[in-house]
């Protein structure tokens, strides 16, 4: 672990970056996994549902739809937020 964060600090302090900042940002830019893993497992499902029953893609995709909005708002967020600590 001490080899990882000697590793780490000449990258962060040429940033110029306060080391709980760039912590915080790296917890926040991990909601881009969450937002992933969400989006693929959705999309999984979606096609099996679609699979099972043709007749209902219509409906299955704009649900689809919806919630690979709300997935992808998610990382929007964490991106920003990770943006806006290491910035400020």
């Amino acid at each position: 672990m001490q080899a990882i964060i000697n590793a780490i600090m000449p990258i962060v302090s040429m940033l110029g970056v306060d080391g709980f900042a760039a912590v915080g940002a790296g917890l926040a830019a991990l909601a881009c996994i969450g937002a992933g893993l969400g989006m693929g497992i959705s999309t999984g499902k979606a096609v099996e549902g679609i699979a099972r029953q043709p007749e209902a893609h219509k409906q299955i995709r704009s649900t689809l739809f919806i919630g690979l909005a709300f997935c992808e708002t998610t990382a929007i967020y964490g991106v920003f937020i990770a943006i806006m600590l290491l910035v400020m």
